[in-house]
């Protein structure tokens, strides 16, 4: 989009896990993260150049949950209106 013109905000990415936050920002190389494969290190560089903004969301409250858990009718409901995925009965 930058090369017609538009400039774009830098893009939201949520996550629940202190880790990956750290791990996202942080260049200095953990122990338990030198195996990572060097192209998931790329998000470090999108960072740097504020194409990205990595922020903490809390367990409870992520929506991203709706697709890789299995959730109860509450957060389920929730979860599907924040994400805009609400069902509308035609009948």
């Amino acid at each position: 989009m930058s090369e017609i013109g538009y400039k774009l905000a830098p893009i939201p990415i949520a996550g629940d896990s202190q880790g990956l936050l750290s791990i996202s920002s942080n260049p200095v190389t953990e122990s338990r993260s030198k195996y990572i494969d060097i192209c998931y290190h790329a998000i470090r560089e999108y960072i740097e150049n504020k194409q990205v903004k990595v922020f903490f969301v809390d367990g409870s409250d992520n929506p991203a949950d709706l697709f890789a858990k299995n959730l109860g009718h509450v957060k389920f409901t929730k979860f599907r209106g924040q994400l805009g995925l609400e069902f509308y009965d035609s009948a």
